[in-house]
């Protein structure tokens, strides 16, 4: 099972109006007889037609209802169904990356959740399913533009990319601290004209560590968008995301039982 994690340094390439960019790739990023760009395919095998499927039946209709006495969905109103799509999801569990594809994956919106995975991750068997799942890596002690680039790719073919902002599991309780990997990707995807729909997603389980027959939750909250470009706006979105992953998390615990303890 897979931790999808976006503690990313982006590389400190500026544009004529000092916002961040990427240098510019050698290689095109025109789909190939595959229907993978060549980008796509040195990063990941892309979402494979049969074990997708697979996938979807054995995590959504077996390991979810077996596992979970129930699973809420709340605020899927504000889950774009179509255009550039960035999740950014609370990360409590190692359920969070089924729980997502069930909220908001291909039964819901037509389309896919393209995870950003740590490197460590796609490596032998589990990462021999994760590079067929859509699933793409990234080097979080010597992060490469590919990885941002290929990011940036699916946004503009109007495709939906999971980033988990606190970079890993937080099972205690207190202030969500999302890292700025985020922020500076969206601001160089709409510096590139991509305008992207960041959708803040808080998860809840009964319990911190889940057990067979707690309840899970999952709330959308509205998508932000990232304006101006900088460190300073920078911060200011990461900031704003924070307030709005928390709002989603109180509502999402509040379903499950276990209300964020009062500040």
């Amino acid at each position: 099972m897979l931790t999808a994690q976006s503690k990313v340094r982006t590389p400190r390439v500026t544009s004529a109006n000092g916002s961040p960019s990427l240098p510019e790739a050698a290689e095109t990023s025109a789909p190939s007889a595959s229907g993978l760009s060549p980008r796509e395919s040195s990063q990941c095998n892309g979402v494979s037609p049969w074990l997708s499927p697979l996938a979807m039946v054995l995590t959504q209709d077996v390991a979810l209802r077996g596992f979970f006495s129930a699973v809420t969905v709340l605020g899927r109103e504000w889950l774009p169904l179509s255009g550039p799509v960035l999740l950014a999801p609370t990360h409590r569990a190692r359920w969070d990356a089924l729980l997502l594809p069930h909220a908001a994956g291909r039964r819901v919106t037509g389309r896919d959740c393209r995870f950003m995975v740590t490197i460590d991750e796609m490596v032998g068997l589990q990462g021999w399913f994760l590079h067929r799942l859509g699933c793409f890596p990234v080097d979080q002690g010597r992060p490469t533009t590919a990885s941002l680039r290929l990011a940036i790719d699916l946004l503009a073919r109007g495709q939906q990319v999971v980033v988990f902002p606190e970079g890993r599991i937080q099972r205690i309780d207190g202030p969500i601290h999302p890292h700025q990997g985020l922020a500076r990707l969206t601001q160089i995807a709409e510096g590139q004209g991509v305008p992207v729909a960041v959708v803040p997603v808080g998860i809840a389980y009964s319990r911190a560590i889940p057990r067979w027959g707690d309840q899970a939750a999952l709330c959308f909250g509205a998508p932000l968008r990232s304006a101006g470009q900088g460190r300073q706006a920078a911060r200011a979105f990461t900031l704003a995301l924070s307030e709005a992953m928390g709002s989603a998390e109180q509502a999402a615990r509040a379903a499950v039982g276990r209300p964020l303890p009062a500040p």
